[in-house]
């Protein structure tokens, strides 16, 4: 048991310190990836979920024995730790209410000590379930599914359509992968139209529109949104196939553009077990909490034209969007995406092992390398 604590807690302390580099590295605004701003900034708040997270499980492993991971996948904790976490926090208030509080626990393991002279497990194990609960409680955590949230209303002053910027987070049950979406909409619905767009086709600045907005903007149909979202989201549905359902279930919703960032695999030497080669060389590093690497992909699909709608006596077809895809591009075409990048997280440690080994532009072909060194990243494109 206690090998499988600490085994954990390596764990856990690789997670950390590379959800923390990745957060440098969104943040950083001499970095290739801050050139995509908002997404950036929108995938940087669903990290720090992650963060707390990770946190929440780490006490959680101190009273409650189940914890996985997809060793040979992802990388990352299995869907089911994920459902438990969301109905933990429902219950937590309940939770607490029959707990002690912290300092009363504390002082219980103190008195165990000294008058029975063992190691007071039962009161650390409370303890560890309270420090749990109160963190599920205050904390935002990376659930299975998070709502909607429009970050940005301007208009288009081609089509004279008011337009938002809408992200939403998924926990994938199959691939157990966190994704985060980012989608560019226009909306050509009368009454949101009349409300924001001036005669010069630009935002009514008249209109206080108190940023961020929980849901999709138009609350005619926010709700019916919310529950595309959640139904659409599954890592083996395409971007491409996704916005193509958008599409066809919102006759008043123009998809312009949507993102799907993809955060994993992520290896850690001695835990993960799903890259033979990575696993090899990231068990040479000899500083163990530097043998981890983190992986993410950005894909991108875009329309690159609108049929426009069509009203006639016996029928009537909405304007309807024409995707792009880069067929000129296999892995392009395979993931259904106008565009892609593959990036990757290593530490300077994990780095030098592979390019000693001489299996750095073998292992790191087709993706952009970032190697982090305390608060320093160094980018280093291969392909």
């Amino acid at each position: 048991m206690k090998s499988a604590n600490n085994q954990a807690e390596r764990y856990f302390d690789a997670m950390r310190a590379a959800l923390d580099g990745l957060d440098v590295f969104l943040g950083d605004r001499t970095s290739p990836f801050y050139q995509h701003g908002l997404i950036a900034q929108v995938v940087s708040a669903y990290i720090e979920r992650l963060n707390g997270t990770f946190d929440c499980w780490r006490n959680r492993i101190g009273f409650a024995d189940r914890f996985r991971i997809q060793r040979a996948e992802s990388g990352f904790p299995v869907y089911h730790n994920v459902l438990e976490l969301a109905n933990d926090r429902k219950a937590a208030k309940k939770r607490l209410a029959a707990i002690p509080d912290a300092e009363d626990l504390r002082r219980q393991m103190v008195d165990h000590i000294f008058t029975k002279r063992s190691f007071p497990a039962r009161q650390q194990e409370k303890l560890a379930e309270r420090l749990y609960l109160e963190s599920l409680r205050k904390g935002d955590v990376f659930l299975p599914f998070m709502l909607p949230e429009t970050v940005k209303v301007s208009v288009n002053p081609k089509s004279g359509r008011p337009y938002c910027v809408v992200h939403w987070g998924v926990f994938d049950g199959t691939r157990s992968l966190p994704m985060v979406y980012l989608a560019v909409i226009e909306d050509s619905s009368s009454k949101l139209t009349e409300m924001l767009v001036t005669k010069e086709n630009r935002l009514n600045r008249n209109i206080e529109i108190p940023l961020p907005v929980e849901g999709l903007l138009n609350p005619l149909i926010a709700h019916e949104f919310d529950a595309f979202a959640e139904k659409n989201s599954a890592y083996s549905l395409s971007p491409a196939t996704i916005a193509v359902n958008m599409d066809k279930d919102f006759d008043e919703l123009h998809p312009k553009q949507l993102h799907r960032f993809v955060l994993g695999p992520f290896y850690s030497a001695g835990i993960t077990e799903h890259n033979n080669r990575v696993t090899d060389v990231l068990s040479r590093v000899s500083r163990p909490e530097n043998a981890w690497m983190l992986t993410w992909t950005l894909q991108e699909v875009v329309s690159k034209s609108e049929k426009p709608a069509r009203h006639g006596l016996w029928s009537s077809q909405p304007a309807k969007q024409e995707f792009h895809i880069e067929t000129n591009d296999l892995e392009a075409t395979r993931q259904g995406v106008s565009y892609y990048e593959n990036h990757a997280l290593v530490t300077h440690d994990a780095y030098q092992a592979l390019f000693a080994s001489n299996e750095a532009a073998d292992v790191f072909q087709g993706y952009s390398v970032h190697v982090i060194s305390g608060n320093q990243i160094i980018s280093e494109v291969h392909k």
